[in-house]
C-alpha cells in the first residue's frame, strides 16, 4: 500500500512538472497570416506576429504575463507607418523599408514553428526586401524565442540579413528593431537607458547596453514596460538608440554611418525584449543583461 501511495505521489509530481513545463503553445497553420503564442493559463494569445504575404511582419498585440492590457500599438496618428514591434531599415540601396511596409517593398518567403510547446517556444519568418522593379535585394529572417521568468516575458530576436545583391545601407537616425507602445499626448510614461538618461532630449542617438520604455496601460493599475537588451556580439555594440518624442524606441546601427552587406554574405543581430509590469528596476535589468550577454 505504501509503495502504491509513493508511486502515486511520484506520478502526480511528474504530471505537475510536465504541465508546468508546457507553459506556451504556438499555433500556426501553413498559409495563415498570423502566428499566435498562447500561455496555458490565458484564453487569448500573448504574442501575435502578423505575417501577411506582402507586408512587413510585425508583433501586435503583445500582452504581459497576466494578459491584462495591450503593450503595443499599430498605425498611431503620430506615426502611421509604425506597427507594434518590428524590424525596418532605411536607405537600403536607396529604398525605405521603415516607413514603407507594403507589397512594393516586402514579399513573404516562409514562416514556420521551430518549437511549438514548452517553457520555451520558437518560430521563424523569412521575407524578401524588394527593389523598385520587384526583384529581391535582401532576404531577412527573424527567429523569435519566448520564455517566462518570475512573471516576466523574455522574448529573444535573432535577425539575419543576407545580401541577394550588393547592399549599401546608408546612415540614418533610425533603422532596425523598433517598438511602438500605445503613447498618446499627456500619458504618463518615460524611456530610460542604462546610463540613466531619460526620453528624447537626453538619450536620442546615445549608445547604451539597454533601454526601457514604460507607460500607463489601459486596463492596468500599474505601468507596462518593454526593455530591449543589446547583445555584445552585435557589430554596433553598444548600439546607439533612436528615442523619439512619443516614446518609440529602437537600437540602430545606421546611426553610426553607412555599412555594406555584399552579395551572398550575411549579418546577424541579437536582442532580448523584457516585457513586464510595475516599476522600473535598473539593477534587475542590469542583471538580466549580464545573463543575456553570456548566451
Amino acid at each position: 500500500m505504501k509503495r502504491l501511495l509513493s508511486l502515486a505521489i511520484v506520478l502526480l509530481f511528474l504530471t505537475c512538472v510536465m504541465v508546468n513545463a508546457q507553459t506556451f503553445n504556438v499555433k500556426y497553420e501553413q498559409g495563415s497570416e498570423k502566428i499566435e503564442v498562447f500561455k496555458s493559463s490565458l484564453e487569448n494569445p500573448v504574442i501575435t506576429q502578423n505575417i501577411k504575404q506582402s507586408m512587413r511582419p510585425y508583433l501586435h498585440p503583445v500582452l504581459p504575463y497576466d494578459g491584462k492590457g495591450v503593450f503595443t500599438e499599430i498605425h498611431p496618428d503620430h506615426h502611421p507607418h509604425q506597427t507594434g514591434i518590428y524590424w525596418g531599415l532605411q536607405k537600403v540601396n536607396g529604398r525605405d523599408f521603415f516607413m514603407k511596409n507594403g507589397k512594393t517593398h516586402y514579399r513573404k518567403v516562409d514562416a514556420k514553428v521551430l518549437i511549438a510547446k514548452g517553457e520555451s517556444v520558437s518560430w521563424q519568418t523569412i521575407y524578401d526586401l524588394l527593389d523598385k522593379g520587384g526583384e529581391a535585394i535582401l532576404q531577412e529572417s527573424q527567429t523569435w524565442t519566448l520564455t517566462e521568468s518570475e512573471g516576466i516575458f523574455l522574448l529573444d530576436l535573432e535577425w539575419t540579413g543576407e545580401g541577394l545583391q550588393d547592399i549599401m545601407i546608408e546612415e540614418f537616425h533610425v533603422g532596425g528593431l523598433f517598438i511602438r507602445m500605445p503613447w498618446f499626448e499627456g500619458i504618463e510614461g518615460e524611456a530610460v537607458n542604462a546610463l540613466g538618461e531619460n526620453n528624447h532630449k537626453e538619450s536620442d542617438g546615445h549608445r547604451a547596453i539597454w533601454t526601457d520604455v514604460g507607460m500607463a496601460i489601459k486596463g492596468r493599475g500599474n505601468w507596462g514596460h518593454i526593455a530591449i537588451l543589446d547583445h555584445p556580439d552585435n557589430i554596433a555594440f553598444p548600439s546607439p538608440w533612436r528615442i523619439d518624442s512619443q516614446l518609440g524606441i529602437g537600437p540602430s546601427r545606421q546611426i553610426l554611418g553607412d555599412y555594406r552587406i555584399s552579395k551572398g554574405s550575411k549579418t546577424t543581430e541579437r536582442y532580448r525584449l523584457v516585457i513586464y509590469s510595475g516599476d522600473l528596476n535598473p539593477d534587475k535589468l542590469k542583471s538580466q543583461w549580464k545573463t543575456f550577454s553570456k548566451e
